[in-house]
């Protein structure tokens, strides 16, 4: 049966410009234009967020374009005061769709008396009232548990799979894959699957969050172009002392592919000056000048595949499908050429 109620898009102030692509994105496939929802999310003198929708959402398809990066609390807030405002206007039903899941980290308690954040965000998120959750990378699949709502969480691994396939022609055989943790295997080897390389592991040793006490490559390495991957990149500290750590090991070109850039503190300046030749990220999170403006940091756009995974979401069809290469491939036409 077709949909009656229109797919509407509304934003917040997290990121604006992967909100209206998404937006510009929906136009193309649907042969008519699509606008971003007037609303106002502003600050009072105090800082308290208020919300204002200038249009009528009643019986509406809502998604809230808004990803929890930082800072985390202001964006969360406005995610969830929106949501209240859609949902005191009777909107129909209410979709988050968060590029970066903040405090996804935060998914187990390490030690004695820790939080597990990342439940009590997922229980913020259901009690203001969204129906359903649409993210990409979850730094934790078993997050999706924390919902008692449907959660569909989108992978880049086939995204940066058609990336690779493009911008490597003719040197795959080349390719070796690394996951800079042994937490990251599984990630790491869904991608060398898709790319048919090797796997190789880089093993570190933390002593404490954001300082690393040692690195060893499990695999051989020599002569081999190497991609890091991940699905955060925060301070950059690990990503580039894996680099040094390949390059030592004998690898002739250390490339990363990471999902979410959060790219704080020094991190775009350590990335400048590492070995590594490129870093690729998506655009979950608003790239800040410097990130725009560093040689060896490119952006791998996400709205293509939020855009189709909304259509879907909307028309009853299946999101999962956008995990296969057939699928993704007509979507990013024009952005990738396959050999």
């Amino acid at each position: 049966m077709p949909a009656v109620t229109e797919p509407k898009l509304i934003a917040g102030n997290a990121n604006l410009p992967l909100a209206k692509s998404i937006a510009r994105r929906m136009s193309m496939h649907r042969g008519m234009s699509v606008n971003l929802v007037d609303a106002r999310v502003e600050r009072f003198n105090d800082q308290e967020i208020f919300v204002e929708v200038f249009e009528n959402v009643r019986g509406e398809d809502m998604y809230v374009i808004q990803p929890t990066s930082n800072p985390a609390n202001d964006n969360l807030m406005e995610l969830l005061i929106m949501t209240d405002a859609l949902r005191r206007s009777s909107a129909s039903r209410i979709t988050a769709v968060i590029p970066y899941f903040g405090y996804a980290r935060q998914d187990r308690r390490a030690k004695a008396r820790t939080p597990i954040s990342a439940k009590l965000v997922a229980n913020l998120i259901e009690t203001a009232g969204i129906d359903r959750v649409l993210t990409l990378d979850l730094h934790a699949a078993q997050i999706q548990g924390f919902f008692d709502i449907p959660v569909d969480n989108l992978y880049a691994s086939p995204v940066f799979a058609l990336d690779i396939e493009h911008n490597f022609r003719g040197q795959m055989d080349d390719l070796m894959v690394i996951s800079p943790d042994v937490g990251g295997v599984a990630r790491a080897r869904e991608l060398a699957k898709r790319i048919n390389a090797p796997l190789a592991i880089v093993d570190k040793r933390r002593e404490k969050a954001g300082e690393i006490a040692g690195m060893t490559v499990i695999g051989d390495v020599k002569g081999r172009k190497c991609i890091i991957v991940d699905d955060i990149c925060d301070t950059a500290g690990t990503l580039c002392k894996a680099a040094e750590t390949l390059m030592e090991a004998g690898a002739t070109e250390v490339h990363s592919y990471i999902t979410h850039g959060v790219l704080s503190g020094p991190a775009v300046e350590r990335v400048q000056n590492s070995v590594m030749k490129s870093l690729v990220i998506t655009d979950s999170i608003e790239p800040s000048e410097t990130v725009k403006a560093a040689k060896n940091i490119r952006i791998v756009p996400t709205a293509p595949m939020f855009a189709q995974a909304i259509l879907n979401i909307w028309g009853g069809m299946s999101v999962s499908s956008l995990f296969e290469t057939d699928t993704l491939v007509p979507i990013y036409e024009g952005l990738y050429q396959r050999s």
